[in-house]
């Protein structure tokens, strides 16, 4: 796909590596927020399908990937900080949609929460208001081997835990990825762990009350971290929220499989087009087989 790149300076002077996948046949626009410890090529298969359907814009945060090498010395940002630089790109590429993925979803709440005007909707996947006993015990063993900046057991524990339905290829990739970061990196982690953990769910969640726009939550059947369960409590938080239970999956959904990547699809782009929220999604999509 052709794609134009560029840095742009955001939120307290830092600069961000952006790429827009321009579709000419549309004015809409969907900015994808990515997971942390991944870069925005983790969304590569979702670039693909949501291009022929609007222009796509990815990211890497100042302190990872490609946009890590114009902020030397940067100190530590927190979820806020994410949040406003999300609002930053939102105005500067004029974006009608988010879709944001794992810990990248509590920016998004954030910034959500203030109401940017373009926003018209916002797909939220393998995230959930509350930490269960499964994502507490990942929690304490990532803080951990991030404290200690132990590399390999980062990697290792992601692979087992959060990962543990991805193919062996991904998890190999991703192995490789997790273990070669730079310190910095995992020390921003690490101070993202501690944020979340400090704060109890009704505070690092009530700022979904005052999300004025169609959410869709999107999990996976066998995701015991953020599982469908827990991400229906959005129902009480959310005024206008959908939910999407995506079968035989787990926390990387679209990755773990192509029946997957057909289903998540399906879902995102089915609800984006639609442009408004309507009757909540069954508990399973009957998109499998």
């Amino acid at each position: 796909m052709y794609a134009e790149r560029s840095v742009v300076r955001v939120h307290r002077d830092l600069k961000v590596h952006t790429t827009l996948y321009p579709n000419p046949r549309t004015s809409a626009t969907v900015i994808l927020v990515n997971g942390s410890l991944a870069t925005s090529t983790s969304f590569s298969q979702t670039a693909r399908y949501l291009q022929p359907l609007f222009n796509v814009v990815l990211f890497d945060q100042p302190y990872q990937g490609l946009s890590r090498q114009h902020n030397p010395g940067m100190p530590l940002i927190d979820k806020q900080d994410e949040a406003l630089i999300l609002l930053d790109l939102i105005d500067m590429f004029r974006a009608d949609h988010v879709l944001a993925f794992s810990w990248g979803s509590v920016a998004s709440l954030l910034a959500l929460a203030q109401r940017p005007e373009r926003i018209r909707s916002a797909v939220i996947s393998s995230f959930s208001p509350v930490l269960n006993p499964a994502m507490q015990g990942y929690l304490d063993r990532a803080q951990h081997h991030l404290a200690a900046c132990d590399r390999h057991a980062i990697a290792e524990l992601i692979n087992e835990t959060i990962g543990e339905h991805l193919p062996s290829l991904f998890k190999r990739c991703n192995f490789r990825h997790v273990s070669s970061l730079e310190e910095f990196e995992y020390a921003q982690m690490l101070l993202h762990v501690r944020q979340v953990r400090e704060l109890d769910a009704s505070q690092y969640m009530s700022c979904v009350s005052h999300i004025d726009v169609p959410l869709l939550f999107v999990n996976g059947e066998w995701d015991r971290y953020t599982s469908p369960a827990d991400a229906r409590q959005f129902a009480h938080l959310a005024p206008q929220s959908e939910f999407a239970t995506i079968a035989h999956t787990g926390h990387f959904l679209e990755m773990e499989h192509k029946t997957a990547l057909q289903d998540v699809q399906r879902a995102v782009e089915g609800f984006l087009l639609r442009g408004r929220v309507g009757q909540e999604q069954p508990a399973r999509l009957a998109m499998a087989g």
